[in-house]
């Protein structure tokens, strides 16, 4: 067994992006309480103390209600319908082709049907997700912190396990199980798969719907920020569902172990770190009781406009990127998900052709540089903090800095491992697209 080789600082990193991890969503929660979303400095440890407990403490209802999406998504994971889609081989597993069903899609319209019949009739508003953000917080942290345990010595047990480093906390962290997998009512069901899109980015949407409707109880509208940061994240979070039969194939799944960084940033700090900017806007419309006021239609508009171009950009050089590695392996199948924006398959690709076997794409958007997906991905980010130009501050930046901190990081380890992988094709790869972001500059 290849032994693991330690990125993100090691055993130290380990610990201190585990601790950094918890840290960044409560204060969050506290600054948008205490200080509608700017810098929250509490005077005492007593103060912060009181200010955890009365905003932060989880609750019967909070925990209800986390755990029952969770456990209605697996269900539906179970039983749906969806296309059958395999995976790349796993070198490990002597180069197994796991299944996936594909059913996200299925279980998006039916939770967003569900969420709308509960919320109408008043069996569970929608805002009582605006309401317990604390609450419901420290609910998904406890569990994603359980869930990372559980898994960690589970897979030890019944020795499921890749690529160890032989680090014990540094093995927590990335994981030790490349494809963690439980049998729901006789259904083999990806917990990686679940956690990548449904658990993470549905309750993203659940949470943003949340501050919307929060907003629209108290004035009767919706403001314009608001409004762009619901389709932003309708857009993207659509995109990531209608396109999962893409997923097998990222680097997430056939790479990445499911430790306690992908566990807890899919069940806990995707969607309340990522709400942010809803809730800024929410917290702040209430603090001043003015929705328009301060609102730049000029800079509005240019934001919708610059949205909807990255958007495409993502979503189609995405699926050209995923769609031909699917080709290469005879897994791509035709879906026709709404929407499906032009140019996202492209005919007859031309590729390098590399000593290991496996192609590189430099048809469409990749033969002008080698990650056009990461540049509108960090443009879409940049876009969600300017949506809350309405009341000027700087923790709505958090987001596009750490995200783009992230993609970089993602890109280094990326290439790094294309260079093991590849050798000398890399080399001239990367001579014949050298640019990585944007065409001409970087």
């Amino acid at each position: 067994m290849r032994k693991e080789e330690k990125e993100f600082g090691g055993t130290l990193g380990a610990i201190g992006l585990m601790i950094f991890s918890h840290f960044v969503p409560f204060y969050f929660a506290l600054s948008l309480r205490y200080s509608s979303g700017g810098l929250y400095w509490p005077l005492s440890s007593d103060e912060l103390i009181e200010n955890l407990k009365e905003s932060c403490l989880p609750t019967w209802s909070a925990f209800f209600l986390y755990t029952g999406f969770c456990f209605l998504q697996l269900i539906f994971a179970a039983i749906l319908p969806g296309p059958q889609v395999k995976g790349l081989p796993v070198p490990t597993e002597n180069n197994r082709q796991y299944t996936y069903n594909c059913n996200a899609l299925a279980s998006w319209y039916i939770t967003l049907v569900l969420v709308a019949v509960l919320h109408i009739t008043g069996l569970v508003r929608l805002t009582i997700l605006a309401d317990q953000f604390g609450s419901v917080l420290c609910v998904a942290v406890i569990c994603s912190d359980i869930v990372s345990v559980l898994i960690h010595f589970y897979a030890l047990l019944t020795k499921q396990t890749c690529r160890m480093a032989n680090s014990p906390i540094y093995d927590f962290f990335m994981g030790v199980w490349l494809n963690p997998r439980i049998r729901i009512l006789g259904q083999d069901v990806d917990l990686k798969m679940i956690a990548e899109v449904r658990l993470s980015w549905l309750l993203l949407f659940l949470l943003i719907v949340s501050a919307a409707v929060k907003q629209y109880e108290v004035f009767h509208a919706i403001s314009w920020p608001m409004i762009f940061i619901l389709t932003a994240q309708l857009l993207y979070i659509n995109a990531c569902i209608k396109g999962e039969e893409c997923i097998p194939t990222t680097w997430d799944i056939f790479y990445e172990k499911w430790g306690w960084m992908l566990i807890y940033w899919n069940l806990a700090g995707v969607p309340f770190v990522y709400a942010f900017q809803a809730y800024y806007i929410l917290v702040n419309s209430l603090r001043t009781q003015n929705l328009s006021g301060g609102v730049s239609m000029t800079l509005t508009t240019t934001l919708f406009i610059v949205l909807f171009v990255a958007y495409y950009v993502w979503d189609s050089s995405l699926s050209q990127k995923i769609r031909f590695r699917m080709q290469q392996q005879g897994t791509y199948i035709t879906r026709n998900a709404f929407p499906q924006v032009p140019w996202n398959v492209i005919k007859n690709p031309k590729s390098l052709k590399t000593e290991c076997g496996s192609p590189l794409l430099v048809d469409g958007y990749f033969k002008y540089c080698r990650k056009p997906q990461y540049t509108a991905d960090i443009c879409m980010s940049i876009l969600w903090a300017l949506s809350c130009h309405q009341w000027p501050g700087l923790l709505p930046y958090f987001y596009p800095i750490f995200f783009t901190g992230m993609i970089i990081h993602r890109y280094t380890r990326d290439m790094a491992r294309c260079e093991r992988k590849y050798d000398k094709d890399w080399k001239i790869y990367c001579e014949r697209v050298p640019y990585a972001f944007i065409p001409g500059l970087i």
